[in-house]
């Protein structure tokens, strides 16, 4: 598999699933030693989510999503970041984990054509909001319809931003993203991604996070 060339991508934030949200802010705190902040809803995907600025030299825009399925909310599709797998439920139900990225483009038909072209298909862009306490958020984002993510959590959604992102009202929260590596079929398009290449053998995504509580390393649920 080579790199594709077209549009510019790079990390935008991580998904850590929880059973609920009160979960996973509780993980949080006890994890990285912080309290994430106010998200939104996701009406299309019946799920909402808490969010935390994880900005650093390396990856200056980027949050940490902690997302769990919103019970007020009936699901009109599949949801996202495979949040119906059973294996899914089953594993957030011990614990939240981190299962999956997003990553921003600036064109993103450009940037699903150039991952069909690598062999892998990342599904429909549609349109997509969430109310917050500083106004709507925007966005386009590339999702398949059975809401699989693609290379066990390795490839990213694609997303492309409509207006405002959200780091531009996060704090400074004390937790920085310090490396984010995808291995396995995906580990050829890293450079592409703005990832990191993991060793052989290694989780589809892992991330380094500098934190209150020292250095955290996370890997994704397979």
């Amino acid at each position: 598999m080579t790199s594709p060339g077209g549009p510019r991508i790079e990390p935008d934030h991580l998904v850590v699933a929880a059973r609920c949200l009160e979960e996973g802010v509780a993980w949080c705190e006890a994890t990285l030693g912080v309290l994430p902040t106010a998200g939104g809803r996701h009406p299309a995907m019946a799920t909402h989510n808490r969010v935390l600025a994880l900005g650093s030299s390396r990856f200056p825009r980027t949050y940490l999503e902690i997302i769990a399925i919103d019970p007020q909310a009936p699901p009109v599709r599949a949801r996202w970041f495979d949040l119906d797998l059973p294996a899914v439920r089953a594993a957030i139900a011990v614990a939240p984990r981190l299962v999956h990225w997003v990553a921003r483009c600036d064109d993103l038909e450009a940037a699903v054509a150039a991952l069909r072209a690598a062999g892998h298909e990342p599904g429909p862009a549609f349109a997509a909001e969430r109310m917050t306490a500083h106004g709507l958020l925007r966005w386009r984002i590339a999702v398949r319809d059975d809401g699989h993510r693609l290379a066990g959590g390795a490839l990213p959604l694609l997303i492309e931003w409509a207006g405002a992102h959200p780091c531009d009202t996060l704090a400074d929260s004390g937790v920085s993203l310090e490396r984010l590596e995808i291995a396995g079929d995906a580990a050829d398009l890293a450079a592409w991604l703005g990832a990191s290449r993991g060793p052989l053998g290694a989780p589809p995504l892992a991330v380094s996070l500098a934190t209150p509580r020292g250095r955290v390393a996370l890997s994704a649920l397979g």
